[in-house]
């Protein structure tokens, strides 16, 4: 990406070496009108992300794209944002920080700031930037990124003594008051706890993190973009967690239980002339992909490449069959992907209903893959776009100057 500190000093026409101005207690001191980037990445979920809504497992990963945000100080009470890859510019001010429609991608920023407003922090005036390299509207948690790059560039410039978690629980807060719903908290553990060539085994009930040390140093893993539209497609996954509520209640009345983790295969099986068939096959998708996500965990740590390229076919057939999230043309992609060697394995990944897979494979495989996309292409009339991505690091500051 390119140097978002000088655009950000460009844009604000603000010399790092200029002295003198105001410098608000609390904030970074010297001289200078001190400018603090901080990037937060964007992440995957490999397995667990169709799960149980505020009971979900998941494993998954940060990714080495990232959302960047740059932070300075104005003399005035404008709060300024700048989207330096669209080029397009929002403004407001603090009495006025609510959610607007039309400001798109500066409502996430407005949600940090509300947290430091809300902290006693001086948020009157203040320029931001924003940049990235995170694909756009396919899955990868670009908006959150927005959000934690914010509050964590934030909290470097008012070098604020607050934690990860507190700045989490915060941050779901003023979600929940911008947007009007609670947010899960997953992707802001994510993006909190990662670690470079780390897998994270997720959950969403206790919000724990479990680190899982990559053993794929021999493979690239392949984010591959359908370009499926993804039309209507909000009223089907609403049926799916109303499914997913109804199942867990007729199951309570026969054996009790708070979530569907309480419940194993077998106590759907004996179910079926108690629960509709649609929603006998819904929950067993959740129930078997808990199973599924601590076996790939038990897999990748012992390195049994044969036991995780089982779990990750059978999660993709389960999303076929029995959540019935998929379409024909992420199902050519997947089994195409499955059926070359050199592949660990390849499944969809996002909301469905089009969106992406992702694939395991070695590097000696590339070439066949992307043939196979030639054929893809020419098929659906779809032309896909693939990213390399690599588990990588938390949010963090990167610049201060």
């Amino acid at each position: 990406m390119m140097d978002i500190g000088q655009i950000h000093r460009t844009e604000y026409e603000i010399d790092a070496d200029r002295s003198g101005g105001e410098v608000r207690s609390g904030s970074l001191g010297g001289g200078a009108e001190p400018v603090v980037v901080a990037e937060a990445p964007g992440r995957i979920h490999f397995l667990g992300e169709h799960g149980e809504p505020k009971a979900g497992l998941f494993l998954s990963a940060a990714i080495d794209r990232y959302i960047r945000v740059a932070v300075s100080m104005r003399k005035d009470n404008s709060l300024r944002f700048f989207a330096a890859d669209l080029g397009e510019r929002k403004r407001t001010t603090l009495v006025n920080l609510k959610y607007k429609r039309e400001d798109r991608w500066a409502n996430y920023i407005k949600v940090a700031i509300q947290v430091f407003a809300e902290l006693g922090y001086p948020v009157k005036g203040l320029n931001f930037t924003l940049m990235g390299n995170i694909p756009q509207q396919v899955g990868l948690a670009s908006s959150s990124a927005i959000e934690v790059a914010s509050a964590v560039a934030l909290k470097g410039f008012f070098q604020a003594n607050i934690s990860d978690k507190e700045l989490l629980n915060r941050l779901l807060s003023a979600e929940a008051l911008f947007f009007g719903k609670n947010a899960s908290p997953v992707d802001y553990l994510i993006a909190f706890n990662a670690r470079k060539d780390n897998f994270l085994l997720v959950d969403e009930l206790s919000m724990e993190v479990r680190r899982i040390k990559s053993p794929l140093s021999k493979y690239k893993i392949v984010v591959m973009d359908s370009r499926v539209p993804r039309l209507g497609v909000e009223d089907e996954l609403k049926q799916r967690r109303q499914d997913i509520k109804r199942g867990l209640e007729l199951l309570a009345q026969k054996k009790p239980g708070s979530n569907l983790r309480d419940y194993a295969a077998p106590d759907l099986v004996e179910s079926m002339g108690d629960l509709p068939e649609e929603i006998r096959r819904r929950s067993m998708h959740i129930v078997q992909e808990i199973q599924r996500v601590y076996d790939a965990e038990d897999a990748l740590k012992r390195q049994d490449f044969p036991l995780l390229s089982k779990v990750l076919l059978h999660s993709h057939e389960s999303l076929r069959d029995l959540y019935e999230v998929s379409c024909p043309e992420i199902d050519w992609l997947v089994k195409r992907a499955q059926e070359i060697e050199g592949v660990l394995g390849s499944r969809m990944t996002g909301q469905g209903f089009g969106g992406c897979t992702y694939t395991i494979i070695n590097d000696n495989a590339i070439g066949e893959y992307r043939r196979r996309l030639e054929d893809y292409e020419r098929i659906f009339g779809f032309h896909p776009l693939t990213y390399d991505i690599r588990p990588a690091v938390a949010a963090r500051v990167i610049e201060v100057s």
